[in-house]
């Protein structure tokens, strides 16, 4: 298990102040999650992290306030042990973790005012699958790129506060934010871009999506 300060060079706000370890088969955090971390410092109230991968996100949103209650799930339980490791490392006493695939383990009733969620978005070929199941389900977005994502914004709502927002990571490629932009606009969750990172091949982008009144 590696150790590293959670530090994007690039960031222009709220600096992350905190250490991680990573595990192999665990998402390293990268400049999409970097970018939604950033959004979590923002964050205030109840706060629930989808597909929590080696905490970043969630202590970030945990950090932020120690009024927060911030709750982080993942379908991989190595990202679940590795966040619970990250969270105590950190002294972020204020956050909960545990396996469930998206909402599965949720209790149903119980409401958030943000949901953050760093999706596997990148449309994948059979051929383009990784051989680690743990890994692949951590980039793997379906030919579409929507397999995951669809899945989620079904159910997210359900979960929302009244006044709640959703806050999702997009990308470019194969046009995953226009068709999350389309599909929330006829959920009637509107959504704008908070932040973004431009590549020559690529923009990854932070969706909020405003939860239903």
């Amino acid at each position: 298990m590696k150790t590293a300060k959670a530090k994007h060079p690039k960031a222009k706000s709220a600096p992350l102040d905190f250490t991680l370890s990573f595990c192999p088969t665990v998402y390293p955090p990268s400049e999409d999650s970097f970018l939604l971390a950033q959004a979590a410092l923002k964050l205030r109230g109840k706060v629930l992290e989808i597909g929590s991968g080696c905490g970043i996100c969630s202590i970030a949103a945990a950090k932020a306030s120690k009024k927060n209650t911030v709750t982080g799930v993942d379908i991989n339980p190595s990202a679940v042990a590795c966040s619970k490791e990250n969270a105590a490392a950190n002294n972020a006493k204020n956050c909960t973790f545990f396996v469930s695939n998206l909402f599965s383990k949720v209790p149903k009733g119980e409401k958030f005012d943000t949901i953050l969620f760093n999706p596997p978005y990148l449309p994948t070929a059979e051929d383009e699958k990784l051989k680690n199941s743990q890994e692949n389900a951590a980039y793997d977005g379906g030919k579409s790129g929507m397999r995951t994502i669809s899945r989620f914004l079904k159910d997210a709502h359900a979960f929302l506060s009244p006044k709640g927002s959703i806050l999702i990571v997009a990308t470019s490629l194969g046009g995953v934010d226009k068709k999350i932009a389309s599909i929330s606009q006829k959920m009637g969750m509107p959504s704008k871009e908070i932040s973004c990172e431009k590549f020559f091949f690529e923009k990854i982008s932070v969706l909020e999506l405003r939860g239903r009144k």
